[in-house]
């Protein structure tokens, strides 16, 4: 299968203005983020500390998250995910209003799961709003996830969240004209990324345990790139959305026709679990499953 080609100008354009706002700030690690309570050898940098290894062993994984928090907008990093033998490894990409699991937390996940060596990783995607999720998606992808960097991107607005690939939209995510508890909308979110053990449920339902013979697991990162509204205390320019940016003005709210195609490409070829569909698991569809990703 060969993807079909897309221009998708707009999404290069604003990869040219996010590169922009990185040559005038300061992208390094330290000005953007925070390290989790995990060892030192964990988590090392390139010399130019333009590239950061998450490290997990059989004692403890490790993570990060963003200083600031945000409320709608872009945002991208490029990931290089664990290789060979990384069954019951997850690495976690995500947007969450918390540093932790609290019962009323929105969520934003990309979360790749571990496999045995020459099966396919599985990406897995999910919502939370108010502390309830199981919105989960799962995607195999067109390529291998270890041997290179790819990138990983958000867009956040108060009309749909979109999960991209590559700039390849490859989950659409809508809200209603209606006040509604499925779409995360209200609340700021920190960025959050790490490296844990989850082999009671990441590989085939938990049944490929880790092999911690393999370990140190080493998850790569590179090219944190932002373009969102920054919350600020009390009284945020974001507590409303004002089209003044990019990401919150109608081009944004919906698809493009090129997209369209790639999204398309996406659902007939690598698409592999959606809640939507599983009718065993909800009786009654969700409420947001009924909203088209076409409008």
């Amino acid at each position: 299968m060969e993807r079909k080609a897309s221009s998708m100008a707009k999404v290069l354009l604003i990869g040219i203005v996010i590169a922009i706002l990185c040559s005038e700030i300061k992208c390094s690690f330290e000005d953007n983020f925070s390290k989790s309570d995990c060892p030192d050898s964990h988590f090392k940098t390139s010399e130019d500390g333009q590239i950061w290894y998450l490290s997990l062993n059989n004692k403890a994984g490790c993570g990060f998250m963003t200083r600031q928090r945000y409320r709608f907008g872009w945002f991208s990093m490029k990931l290089k995910l664990v290789g060979g033998d990384s069954a019951g490894v997850v690495t976690a990409y995500y947007m969450c209003t918390e540093d932790g699991a609290g019962p009323t937390r929105d969520e934003l996940d990309f979360e790749f799961l571990g496999n045995r060596t020459g099966e396919p990783y599985l990406t897995q995607t999910n919502v939370y709003k108010n502390g309830i999720g199981g919105r989960e998606m799962r995607h195999v992808l067109w390529f291998d996830p270890t041997q290179d960097f790819h990138t990983y991107s958000i867009l956040w607005n108060s009309h749909q969240i979109v999960f991209f690939v590559d700039k390849v939209p490859i989950r659409v995510y809508k809200n209603a004209n209606y006040t509604n508890n499925f779409f995360p909308n209200e609340k700021p979110m920190y960025l959050f990324s790490s490296i844990w053990n989850a082999d009671d449920w990441a590989t085939r339902g938990g049944l490929e345990k880790t092999d911690w013979k393999n370990a140190p697991f080493v998850s790569t990162y590179m090219n944190f790139n932002v373009d969102g509204c920054q919350w600020e205390d009390p009284f945020p320019s974001c507590v409303s959305t004002t089209t003044q940016n990019w990401w919150d003005q109608y081009n944004s709210w919906h698809l493009s026709s090129d997209q369209k195609l790639d999204y398309a490409w996406v659902q007939r070829n690598f698409v592999t679990y959606d809640y939507c569909q599983d009718i065993e698991r909800y009786k009654v569809k969700p409420e947001e499953c009924w909203l088209s990703p076409w409008d």
